[in-house]
């Protein structure tokens, strides 16, 4: 079986082709069980974020898997097949490794270096295992890429690369809000990036927050949270937005839903209720988008949203510390590779010390026929010899063929060491099915958050 992903991010669609084909949360549930009932692949995982939908699949097959996944995306983003193509990469084995741990450390971000990329990472491992899509190869491919990204974030200083996509977002804004000290917010969504926003506008030290959800209970306990710390804030519930639009200066929406959340008009009519005349900033972190992009256009309405924060990261800069992490990266795709060759011979070595053991086993049996007279210690001695010969003929070839199979082209000396001994077949996947984890070994929490 071998790695692979297929997907599209904002380096490869525009912005208007990731909002179409954006999942909700029970399109990726059908997405991943739809996966794993097609032939080529035996685990799925999906990763997506407001910019990037990726599927993640063992197959047995590349052609047949390329074609089946390429096709689930279709079916379940609701674009055609034809339409999506065009924008969709293909990483296979080590690449599609390389891929994701990329993506980990923030290197494939909108907004280079940002961190929630960890949070969406570890969302996806969640939902692969509460599914049991997940199985060994993709529990191990994303424990490591979350170990990885955590590593970067540590050993370098690729954070001063780039913030996050709020913190990028809001640095936006500032051409039309000037210092947020003193401004009123509107945060529309309680998920976590909302409530990143949020927290992020609450120290930066505006007057007061507002925030709606559709779960109102959500916005109390954020609002609470803020209050605590020192920012009045209130809830509201989401059929009260419109009327808190005249009072706020600052708007920040980042919401699960699939159609507008504010439209233009919604912004006009909120501009001439206002009490005072003065500009709205509105940031719009959903995808697909929360409010109307015709809003932009305005008189008083300053929209950044995520087609206009795909630009203006194009031209920021990078820092040095991202070859870092590019070397970081390199090295860990060499130690995933070593770790799952070495990994796929395992099955093969227990169950050669398992045909070893049953040797002894039967030979011990048949002494006891001829040598009836042997009295207990005798026999124990005996048995103690057989099997410290068998492990210490077996110890030198075992171990070397372990170290042999984790290098580059390794993967033969598992087939070797099958004819060589003569092993079931049977037998050696017997132990691979039974050396499989549960869905419930090495369960991350999930993130539930949009991004």
């Amino acid at each position: 079986m071998s790695l692979l992903v297929v997907g599209l991010s904002h380096r490869t669609a525009p912005v208007t082709v990731l909002e179409r084909a954006a999942l909700e949360d029970g399109a990726r549930a059908k997405l991943l069980l739809d996966a794993l009932a097609a032939e080529p692949a035996t685990e799925a995982a999906v990763l997506a974020t407001c910019n990037r939908i990726e599927l993640y699949a063992d197959v047995d097959k590349f052609h047949a898997g390329v074609a089946e996944l390429s096709t689930l995306l279709a079916q379940h983003s609701g674009v055609g097949l034809d339409e999506l193509t065009p924008y969709l990469y293909v990483h296979y084995e080590d690449r599609a490794v390389h891929h994701l741990l990329s993506v980990a450390c923030g290197l494939d971000s909108m907004v280079v270096g940002e961190g929630q990329i960890l949070g969406q990472i570890k969302d996806a491992l969640a939902v692969g295992q509460e599914l049991h899509t997940a199985g060994r190869l993709l529990n191990d491919l994303f424990q490591q890429a979350l170990r990885v990204g955590k590593r970067a974030h540590s050993e370098t200083g690729i954070d001063r690369a780039g913030q996050s996509l709020v913190t990028f977002g809001l640095a936006q804004l500032v051409p039309a809000t000037g210092d947020v000290r003193g401004k009123r917010a509107l945060v529309v969504g309680a998920g976590s990036m909302s409530s990143l926003a949020a927290t992020t506008l609450a120290r930066a030290g505006v007057a007061e927050l507002t925030v709606a959800n559709r779960t109102v209970e959500r916005a109390e306990r954020l609002a609470r949270t803020l209050t605590e710390q020192g920012t009045p804030a209130r809830a509201v519930t989401m059929s009260e937005v419109r009327a808190e639009l005249a009072r706020a200066d600052i708007v920040v929406s980042c919401t699960g839903a699939t159609g507008l959340v504010l439209t233009a008009d919604d912004l006009r009519a909120a501009l001439a209720a206002r009490p005072a005349a003065g500009p709205v900033a509105v940031l719009d972190l959903a995808m697909p988008r929360d409010i109307d992009g015709a809003a932009g256009d305005l008189d008083g309405v300053t929209l950044v949203d995520i087609e206009s924060l795909a630009a203006a990261s194009a031209d920021a800069p990078m820092a040095a510390d991202v070859d870092q992490v590019r070397a970081i990266v390199s090295q860990e795709v060499e130690a995933f590779g070593a770790a799952q060759r070495a990994a796929r011979i395992t099955p093969t070595v227990v169950a050669l010390r398992a045909m070893a053991a049953d040797v002894v086993a039967g030979e011990l049996s048949r002494l006891d026929g001829r040598l009836p007279g042997l009295n207990d210690k005798q026999r124990a001695e005996i048995t103690q010899t057989v099997r410290r010969v068998v492990d210490k003929l077996l110890h030198a070839p075992t171990v070397r063929v372990k170290q042999l199979a984790g290098e580059p082209g390794g993967a033969g000396y598992a087939d070797a060491l099958r004819e060589l001994f003569d092993l079931d077949p049977l037998a050696v996947a017997a132990v691979s099915r039974a050396d499989t984890p549960g869905s419930a070994q090495g369960t991350a929490e999930p993130n539930r958050g949009r991004a």
